[in-house]
């Protein structure tokens, strides 16, 4: 056991202490100037719900009708504001990194972990904030919040294979950047976050049964999966309990474990060809 513990630390010691290091200088830079410096991770989701209850919520009737909506809405925007976050900002982090990569010698996936590491942590900070909401609303938490790490995972681990995806495309392509502002508007809009899922379910027909296929998309699913454990299991519809067949409720699953292995392996195959291309 210690041979083990001894062979990890040589082989990732070094890669560690990099990370940590930089992860504490991007989240003092990224608010730095700021009169409420940390606060505006908070704020940034809050001033979005604000605008989003009252348009969708009040204006035009696109809620659940229980008293959970306003948390659970305030759920989604937070995860995906973490999703965002993390994605804008590590798909530019090699090329950002691109002087730091060239003189000193360190794995170059180590510049997008340490992005999207600091998105989540001010995304464990909407959590909490989330917490004291529900709390306040007094929800009724379950026994599935034990089940809240594992979806919390699934939602990183996604959004990682997707950064190393476009960070990799960006240091030959910088279209991507633009392609992805698009992209990402229409997958938050496309997903039952600012309107509940059930909002169209409801309704029936086949509408209702392309609704439930947006659980197929792999951050739908994940970001429903909080909901539902955290905040309204008794409310929030997921593909666990949309869906008969195991295929489909897999799905999203294993493509999340095939898109991260696909990331990693791009990433580390075309890492060594980055100094030279840019």
């Amino acid at each position: 056991m210690k041979q083990l513990v001894k062979k990890l630390q040589d082989r990732y010691g070094y890669a560690w202490t990099v990370l940590q290091g930089l992860v504490k200088t991007d989240f003092k830079l990224r608010y730095q100037g700021s009169f409420l410096g940390i606060a505006w991770s908070v704020l940034k989701p809050l001033m979005m719900f604000c605008v989003m209850y009252v348009v969708f919520g009040k204006f035009l009737r696109m809620s659940d009708g229980t008293a959970t909506y306003p948390v659970v809405l305030l759920l989604g925007i937070s995860s995906w504001q973490f999703v965002t976050e993390a994605t804008n900002v590590g798909l530019r982090s090699v090329v950002d990194r691109g002087d730091l990569l060239r003189k000193v010698h360190f794995p170059n996936y180590i510049v997008v972990v340490s992005a999207t590491v600091g998105a989540f942590i001010s995304y464990a900070i909407n959590l909490v904030v989330v917490l004291v909401f529900a709390i306040i609303a007094r929800v009724h938490f379950t026994w599935r919040v034990v089940l809240l790490p594992l979806n919390i995972i699934e939602l990183y681990a996604i959004t990682l294979a997707v950064t190393l995806l476009m960070a990799t495309m960006y240091v030959y392509f910088r279209d991507i950047a633009h392609i992805w502002d698009v992209l990402q508007q229409l997958v938050f809009y496309g997903m039952p976050i600012i309107y509940p899922l059930t909002y169209v379910t409801d309704r029936g027909g086949m509408l209702a049964d392309i609704a439930r296929l947006e659980l197929v998309n792999p951050f739908a699913q994940a970001i429903q999966d909080i909901r539902h454990n955290f905040i309204a299991p008794e409310t929030q519809p997921t593909i666990w309990n949309q869906f008969d067949n195991w295929a489909i409720k897999l799905f999203p699953l294993v493509f999340t474990a095939v898109l991260l292995w696909l990331g990693i392996h791009l990433f580390r195959r075309n890492s060594r060809k980055f100094a030279e291309v840019m």
